[in-house]
């Protein structure tokens, strides 16, 4: 069941909406003059829809992809160009680190 609060509980209950987004995990949606008006939810909870949403429209996107060529991959394939991928990623962490800005004296 969705949490729904009106918009003024936001200034004179804040700790409880914050509690409930935290504790809980769940959104507050809020209203005004008794219609929706805006969501309030976590930080995490908030990166989890993102990470969801970026995964749907990657794996829609392949679905497009899959369509429209005939080009297939084995899962071998696959996985050494993942690895190697995150293996790039690590060097270019590990090179911008590596490499502290200069500043004149």
């Amino acid at each position: 069941m969705p949490v729904i609060r009106p918009i003024s509980d936001l200034r004179n209950k804040f700790t409880e909406i914050s509690a409930t987004v935290h504790e809980d995990d769940r959104p507050v949606f809020l209203t005004r003059n008794g219609v929706g008006d805006m969501v309030v939810m976590s930080i995490e909870h908030y990166e989890a829809l993102a990470l969801n949403r970026e995964i749907t429209e990657a794996l829609a996107a392949a679905e497009v992809e899959m369509e429209t060529t005939t080009e297939r991959f084995t899962s071998e394939e696959v996985l050494a160009y993942a690895l190697a991928a995150i293996d790039n990623a690590n060097e270019s962490k590990q090179t911008s680190t590596s490499h502290p800005v200069e500043t004149e004296a």
